[in-house]
């Protein structure tokens, strides 16, 4: 075997390791081996969240696919058959925009080059660039099935959306609607509700009197709104019929200002009488609300703003909007309408206003709400069953507090628009004839109209992109061909991993088309990481400045050490704490960490050597030592506590909210119980006893050879799926027992179980961790009184319940805490230091000739004086009313914890004093 380097060089390590098991097909699941399909091994799949392809790698990406590749690695080890599909995701809106942005950058359009020509830039640009993200995802270790990797407009997947639309259509959940909708003037398309996001604005509420007509001529309506300039639009003013201020105008009219047009005075229950002055405007193709006023009132809907935002007169506007206004963007047309006002003496008074905004969830925009044709799904009828699934513990969603809100999104769900006005999507399945006007929808392209024969025009809007992805779970196993092998081997799959802000985007949307299509849930488990945020608990954002790039973390630290923090530093649903000046500070958990890990690997290997090992369960009873039979007890205890931890793979659907053990998934505990193993338990003690008997060769010194690396073994493979490189080039080189059916890799090796263990075993848990407790004790009195750890020192142990385990260990006793023991002997009772275990073992050391004890005394006694000063200043000051019926709770609070901690320092000092001073 050849010495490991001083230091793990992750960089000259880290990629070869990976493509050792890209080319012996390591990550790469068969349908076959699956139990569905005939084979032996339970699947276990996971579907990753399709990156877009314009994205490149954030710190996002990097926690989320971090977690994946944990559960997938760890099911892999478990035995199951493990798939974790990769893709990306065409992302319409945003992948359109950077083409966009391109042209404009050449003083182009997309309409200079046209429909077709601007596809094919669109396919070139995504075939350089649109798979770099996944070529990224490699370099933190995720173990995805490679050769299945998807995108959401391949020629496959796009069969299934076709599919899906038709359907769809056929079982009349599809349909087009003449419908206010949220219309984004950068991005000329529609959006559906969720992504038109909400943020709280401070704006202005102007109070604008629309005179009466007929009436005197002081004699108005008072009306407050936000957005003046969609006034242009106003088809009647509102009241609650109900209010008796207002139930004599009904009938009558008003005149719009600016516009000069007459508008009725009508009675509506939608009027909220207590706000404002209780008159609405109604303006139904500017506002979803005021639309469905104005189809119970059968009113006129003129639109009164160009797609881009600008003022201009629809085809049924009347030319409402002013010459001078035509052409002017709506945010200037605001303020110009708000200046004519103030000039007619209309413009009552403007107040300042908290409301909600949506803007456009890709550009920002403020999105304006536009009568438009669109394409709609019916989603009642398919959130029925994704309702039931989640309220009946079919599937679970972690962290539980989710559960309220997608439970609260899908019972107030409203119609999903679907339709987008671009040119970069799947095409909208529909062929209009305009001889006949036969409307076709089908799954293959249509030449010709099916009724006359005459000439057809498919429809020129795109699928928002998020239909094609709520099918990711089935499309990318073969749906809708339903003999697929894979389909039936790996759906449904098992765990989703995905950001809480999607759980409504793409998740509930998922689970809705797994029943929908394959009348059974997705997955069984909804996993919603936390937030990446800096230290000012801001989210990590490209655009604001404050991300990390995992890869500068990579070539800094290594995966590893990415990785590993990651895992550590998450609670489940926790958001993640890094900071983006300070990476080494960021990432020094995992990077410490590795550093151990790497610096036990090569004691372990110097001192065990090349030769195989024997295997541990050829040793006999008589050959385990205390200190083996208390590691592999430690060993058998962690590998419960990892499982534990991460949960069963699939308890019995339909149960996960009935037990809370079946929770699992909580990584950072799992990262835990294997970092403290490792560190604190076989490095710190087991290690250190196993150097004096491997030296000594003989029998022992292949017990504790074997013991040592079929611990080391194990701890490799708990850690494994976190810190899958370092692991792996440590357990390449470990001479494991020549019996074993050793795997070629680590990656594929089997998870630990635990080893059967006897009475005795498990007992000597409790033996030897006594016996830590005396050589920590006897460490402490040495950094109490400042012994130098050259100067040799004597230890009396007096045990009356343990004193065998004592005089068994009294040499490694010895050699630990670099002593001379004995055990049972008389010792001074004076000039001494003291220790008592929790077993009531009493440790004596006597101090003389070792310490100045007389000054040694003084400095006790004049530290016990001035402390019981303060005490005592401190007693009358909690005794006094004045002070505690008028100091702050909390400084009272602090003052008395601050008694009791120093009246526990103060029983301490006086047992110091009496059994170094007094005797």
């Amino acid at each position: 075997m050849r010495d490991l380097p001083s230091q793990y060089d992750p960089g000259q390590t880290e990629g070869a390791i990976y493509q050792r098991w890209i080319d012996a097909g390591v990550f790469s699941a068969d349908e076959n081996r699956s139990n569905r399909n005939g084979g032996d091994r339970d699947p276990f799949v996971i579907v990753m969240p399709p990156p877009n392809v314009t994205a490149v790698l954030h710190m996002g990406h990097g926690l989320n696919n971090t977690v994946q590749d944990v559960i997938v690695r760890w099911r892999r080890m478990v035995g199951d058959e493990a798939l974790w599909v990769p893709g990306t995701d065409h992302a319409g809106i945003a992948t359109q925009n950077i083409i966009e942005k391109q042209l404009a950058a050449e003083g182009k359009t997309k309409a200079d080059l046209g429909r077709e020509k601007f596809i094919e830039r669109t396919v070139a640009f995504v075939e350089e660039t649109g798979g770099e993200i996944l070529r990224q995802l490699r370099a933190i270790g995720a173990s995805a099935d490679w050769n299945r990797t998807a995108y959401t407009f391949s020629p496959e997947l796009s069969v299934g959306v076709r599919e899906a639309f038709v359907q769809l259509y056929e079982r009349g959940l599809i349909y087009r609607g003449h419908r206010v909708i949220h219309w984004c003037p950068r991005c000329l398309t529609s959006l559906s509700d969720e992504e038109a996001e909400h943020s709280e604005e401070t704006g202005s509420l102007y109070h604008i009197a629309y005179p009466i007509v007929g009436g005197q001529k002081s004699q108005s309506l008072t009306v407050a709104t936000t957005r003046p300039e969609t006034m242009l639009g106003d088809v009647a003013v509102a009241v609650h019929p109900d209010d008796e201020r207002y139930r004599q105008l009904v009938g009558k009219s008003v005149l719009l200002p600016i516009a000069n047009v007459e508008i009725p005075i009508i009675a509506d229950e939608y009027v909220d009488p207590a706000f404002g002055t209780g008159v609405v405007k109604i303006t139904p193709a500017h506002d979803p609300n005021d639309f469905e006023v104005g189809k119970r009132h059968k009113l006129p809907m003129p639109v009164i703003m160009a797609p881009d935002g600008t003022m201009a007169n629809g085809s049924d506007a009347d030319s409402r909007v002013p010459a001078d206004l035509l052409g002017v963007d709506r945010f200037e047309a605001r303020e110009r309408i708000v200046r004519a006002l103030e000039k007619s003496r209309q413009l009552v008074k403007v107040e300042s206003h908290q409301h909600a905004v949506r803007h456009c969830y890709r550009c920002d925009t403020v999105v304006e709400p536009r009568l438009s044709d669109q394409w709609f799904v019916k989603m009642e009828p398919l959130a029925k069953p994704a309702l039931q699934a989640v309220r009946d513990g079919t599937i679970r969603i972690l962290p539980e507090r989710w559960e309220a809100v997608y439970i609260n999104w899908l019972e107030s769900i409203r119609d999903w628009n679907i339709s987008r006005q671009l040119w970069w999507g799947h095409r909208i399945p529909v062929w209009y004839c305009d001889k006949c006007k036969c409307e076709t929808v089908s799954r293959t392209d249509v030449a010709a109209c099916e009724k006359c024969g005459g000439p057809v025009r498919q429809d020129e809007d795109v699928l928002d992109t998020w239909f094609s992805s709520w099918l990711f779970p089935i499309s990318t196993l073969g749906w809708p061909d339903k003999s697929s092998a894979a389909l039936a081997a790996f759906y449904p799959t098992d765990d989703l991993v995905t950001a809480p802000e999607i759980l409504f985007f793409w998740v509930a949307r998922m689970i809705m088309a797994g029943y929908a299509f394959m009348g059974a849930p997705p997955f069984h488990t909804v996993y919603l990481t936390g937030t990446v945020r800096d230290m000012n608990h801001v989210k990590m954002s490209k655009s604001l400045g404050n991300g990390i790039d995992p890869l500068d973390v990579v070539a800094a630290y290594g995966a590893d050490a990415l990785r590993y923090t990651v895992v550590a530093g998450m609670g489940m649903g926790a958001d993640l704490m890094l900071d983006p000046k300070d990476l080494e500070r960021s990432f020094a958990p995992g990077r410490n960490f590795a550093t151990k890990l790497w610096n036990i690997g090569r004691f372990l290997l110097s001192n065990v050597g090349s030769k195989a090992v024997r295997s541990v369960d050829e040793l006999s009873d008589k050959e385990l030592t205390l200190p083996d039979r208390w590691i592999l007890a430690k060993l058998n205890a962690t590998i419960l506590e990892c499982d534990a931890a991460l949960g069963p793979a699939r308890p019995e659907r339909g149960k996960w909210a009935l037990n809370e053990r079946f929770i699992g998934l909580r990584l950072s505990e799992y990262a835990e119980a294997a970092r403290r193993f490792v560190w604190n338990e076989l490095a710190d003690w087991y290690l250190e006893t196993s150097k004096t008997r491997i030296a000594g060769g003989g029998d022992d010194a292949e017990v504790a050879r074997a013991v040592l690396t079929h611990t080391f073994d194990y701890a490799l493979r708990l850690l494994h799926p976190i810190m899958p490189f370092i692991t792996e080039t440590l357990w390449q080189r470990l001479p494991l027992p020549v019996v074993s059916e050793r795997c070629e890799f680590l990656a594929i090796a089997p998870w630990p179980i635990p080893i059967p263990l006897s009475r005795e075993d498990n007992a000597a848990v409790g033996e030897f961790d006594l016996v830590r407790e005396a050589v920590g004790a006897v460490r402490q009195i040495r950094s109490d009184y400042s012994i130098p750890p050259g100067t040799s020192i004597d230890v009396n142990i007096r045990s009356s319940r343990h004193s065998g385990v004592f005089s068994d260990s009294s040499s490694l006793i010895a050699r630990l805490s670099r002593s001379n023991v004995n055990v049972d002997s008389q010792s001074p009772t004076a000039g001494a230091a003291h220790a008592v275990l929790t077993d009531g073992t009493e440790l004596v050391v006597p101090l003389g000739g070792i310490v100045d004890l007389k000054k040694e005394c003084g400095k006790l006694r004049s530290e016990l004086d001035q402390l019981n000063k303060q005490l005592d200043s401190l007693s009358k000051r909690l005794e006094n009313d004045g002070f505690t019926s008028r100091a702050p709770a909390h400084v009272v609070d602090s003052e008395r914890k601050k008694k009791d901690e120093w009246l526990k320092r103060r029983d301490q000092l006086a047992e110091k004093v009496k059994a170094v001073c007094d005797g």
